[in-house]
């Protein structure tokens, strides 16, 4: 993976990655204030990406907005790494919100939204079943 553009925008930066393309796996393309782009389609809601599975209707419209319903689902997925992106800042969700993904005996690696996409890529360019819950907040987000 490779940073192909950065284009800055009065605070608005997007960061345009470019894929490998020999691999036939869901990558992160883009990554905005609000949206992140999935094999170069623009998506402005909060979503759950595994290297085989988009799904558009996962998550909230902020981390505020973070249910345990949303983290119910998280940790029923099965991966290797699980990446929460919080938005364009980290934040800590508490640690009885996080407690159906620590039941199962798995961790979570919680990052701000940009960091997640970046580190989404390097681990399925590794080979690794990971999985990238990311927060989008802005108008788009559910």
């Amino acid at each position: 993976m490779a940073i192909n553009r950065l284009k800055v925008e009065a605070y608005n930066v997007t960061v345009k990655l470019q894929a490998d393309s020999r691999t036939p796996y869901l990558s992160i393309t883009a990554c905005g204030v609000d949206h992140v782009a999935v094999n170069g389609r623009k998506l402005q809601r909060s979503l759950l990406l595994l290297p085989e599975y988009l799904d558009e209707n996962w998550g909230p419209a902020s981390f505020a907005a973070l249910t345990q319903a949303h983290i119910e689902i998280l940790a029923h997925t099965s991966c290797d790494v699980l990446l929460l992106g919080t938005g364009q800042r980290q934040y800590f969700p508490p640690p009885a919100l996080l407690r159906p993904i620590y039941e199962t005996g798995r961790g979570v690696e919680i990052m701000d939204t940009p960091a997640a996409c970046r580190t989404y890529n390097l681990l399925v360019a590794e080979g690794r079943l990971a999985c990238a819950a990311l927060i989008i907040e802005g108008n788009g987000a559910a």
